[in-house]
């Protein structure tokens, strides 16, 4: 069984369901309101358990009942959470999404706790960090961190996974040339390289970008097209989306990266296959509403 290490944010989610995003000074109605679990890191870390792995979460709550929500579905799904550690001060982080009829959204986001995350944290769970397969990291926790985390995992030659988002200029050279594997989408790939992804040809020049600044393997996601890649030897490939009718794109991306790692040989010899068992994961993520509950377990993702 592989182990999994997700450093990373806990959010409680509040969904808004609209017909359409709101122009600016208007006032709309929602059709229908609800509440889930949420936070990148979480949702990652709930499809690495999901997908099968063994996995430890890194994250802070706050002392307050959204906390005692997410502890229980963390507990129920196997997550080990010795790591996760409570900030009197701070909530737990909220984020509040605008659902459309097509299944689009936009994401509002209250760091909280999230962003009280220190590199002592990281160090006290210097032990799950080393012993693991795979440790996998996004931007709603502060970079001082995850370059922290990055560097007990690479010390341990342990695979690190930097999933850019929320998209962040600027990203410290020190940390990208700590990462084996970048997974933004489009408009985080442009936010690092400047490039506009719109085709093969710019995904490939801003995968080369990447790779100057240091990254080994550049995975560049593209919602319901599929996923792109491109090896530190400038070989590249697509792989194709599943075609499915989304309901909510909440959490699709998430579920690609926990199951993506969870998939991977050490070698990374299987790379392809991985990407598309990854990649119908995440089909079968977006036929649902929410994101937490909407991550399959792994017997549910056949051929």
């Amino acid at each position: 069984m592989k182990k999994i290490v997700v450093l990373g944010s806990i959010n409680i989610d509040t969904i808004l369901n609209i017909e359409r995003l709101p122009l600016p000074g208007e006032t709309m109605a929602m059709h229908d309101r609800s509440i889930a679990g949420g936070g990148k890191g979480a949702n990652q870390a709930i499809a690495a358990v999901r997908a099968g792995s063994e996995t430890s979460f890194i994250a802070k709550i706050g002392n307050d009942h959204a906390a005692d929500f997410m502890m229980n579905t963390f507990k129920n799904d196997g997550l080990n959470v010795d790591n996760v550690t409570i900030d009197k001060n701070a909530g737990t982080g909220k984020a509040y999404i605008l659902l459309d009829e097509h299944g689009q959204n936009s994401i509002l986001i209250y760091g909280g706790a999230n962003q009280t995350i220190t590199t002592q944290d990281v160090d006290n769970a210097s032990d799950a960090i080393s012993e693991a397969d795979c440790l996998i990291a996004q931007f709603e926790v502060p970079v001082p961190a995850i370059i922290e985390s990055f560097k007990i995992a690479k010390a341990n030659n342990v695979l690190t996974i930097l999933n850019p988002a929320p998209a962040k200029k600027d990203i410290p050279v020190e940390l990208l040339k700590l990462t084996d594997i970048i997974t933004p989408n489009e408009t985080e790939a442009e936010a690092i390289t400047g490039v506009k992804v719109v085709d093969e040809a710019s995904m490939k020049e801003a995968a080369d970008k990447m790779h100057e600044m240091g990254v080994g393997i550049v995975l560049i996601t593209v919602g319901s097209k599929g996923s792109f890649y491109s090896l530190e030897d400038h070989s590249y490939g697509f792989v194709d989306a599943f075609k499915v009718k989304a309901v909510d794109t909440t959490a699709a991306g998430d579920t690609f990266i926990g199951y993506l790692a969870s998939q991977l040989h050490k070698e990374l010899d299987n790379l392809e296959g991985a990407m598309r068992f990854a990649n119908k994961a995440s089909s079968i993520t977006v036929q649902e509403k929410g994101a937490q509950n909407s991550i399959p377990y792994h017997n549910q993702v056949e051929f």
